[in-house]
């Protein structure tokens, strides 16, 4: 009698995410050599220069955290068997990764389309503007002014990688945003594309969040999924890894964020189309209905 094995199920998880979204911003960069994508460490001082993020890289306490990291990495492509010693590793080899918007253009400040204080209600509205909607999913840093002029905006936080040479003199080997060689390439910021696994993953991601028990029964709960996705093609590669790693716990809460918005909505029209009917003296939803009797009896 023969036994049959399940095949085994590839859940998302974090760590596929992340390889994605690496791949994704690969997409938009530049880099020295192919392998110098691959970082150790990342710099994320916002208010810093290139030059004092690179002085806080030099630390004896971040070179050793690089080189445990890049061991690490290296043991698990040699395998279990093949442990490699931090120790080992030069500091030649160490790639940094800067948060920075030195390479990024700045353009004139847009007038904002009001001041107006938003409430929660204004919160999910369809007219809103979608950067306003995920303000506090974005990294603030991507709001740097500079007087009246502020930075191109773009569709995930920039960096730079960075190597220090025989010399002791940190030299740049990639450029997030960048088409062409480092030295003679300009910035580009639409020349890159997501990775088709990624894009199944944000799907993936909508579909299993839309068969929740309470979400499932909404006859709108297509519009619900489709939300979700396009507001993920647009806030998945603002994901920081500098601040977390954890990009499913981020992707929850911008398809939370999508849903919940719609409903709103559709709350808001509903309540609308049952005014416009009492008015006129005819039965509204059975919602309304049923909400005005258990009132009532209250």
């Amino acid at each position: 009698m023969s036994i049959t094995t399940r095949k085994p199920v590839n859940y998302l998880n974090n760590k596929d995410i992340l390889k994605e979204i690496h791949s994704s911003k690969n997409a938009y960069c530049s880099f020295l050599t192919p392998e110098d994508h691959r970082y150790d460490y990342i710099v994320d001082m916002p208010l810093a220069t290139i030059e004092e993020s690179l002085a806080h890289a030099s630390k004896p306490e971040v070179i050793q955290e690089a080189k445990e990291t890049r061991a690490t990495r290296l043991s698990l492509e040699a395998g279990e068997k093949d442990s490699v010693s931090p120790d080992s590793i030069p500091v030649t080899d160490l790639v940094f990764r800067v948060m920075t918007w030195d390479h990024v253009p700045v353009a004139p400040k847009q007038p904002r389309k009001s001041d107006k204080k938003k409430t929660a209600k204004d919160i999910f509205e369809v007219e809103s503007d979608i950067d306003e909607l995920f303000a506090d999913l974005e990294d603030t840093t991507t709001k740097a002014e500079v007087d009246d002029m502020v930075h191109v905006k773009v569709n995930f936080p920039p960096f730079q990688h960075f190597r220090v040479d025989n010399t002791n003199t940190y030299q740049c080997i990639g450029k997030s945003h960048w088409n062409g060689s480092l030295r003679d390439g300009e910035f580009s910021k639409d020349h890159g594309n997501i990775t088709n696994k990624l894009a199944r993953m944000y799907i993936m991601m909508c579909e299993k969040y839309a068969m929740k028990y309470n979400w499932r029964g909404y006859t709108y709960n297509d519009e619900m999924r489709n939300s979700a996705i396009l507001q993920l093609t647009y806030v998945g590669l603002r994901f920081n890894e500098a601040k977390s790693a954890n990009p499913f716990a981020y992707y929850t809460a911008a398809i939370t964020n999508s849903f919940c918005r719609v409903l709103n909505t559709e709350k808001r029209n509903q309540n609308i189309r049952d005014d416009i009917l009492e008015i006129n003296g005819l039965n509204p939803s059975w919602s309304r209905q049923a909400s005005s009797s258990t009132s009532y009896e209250e």
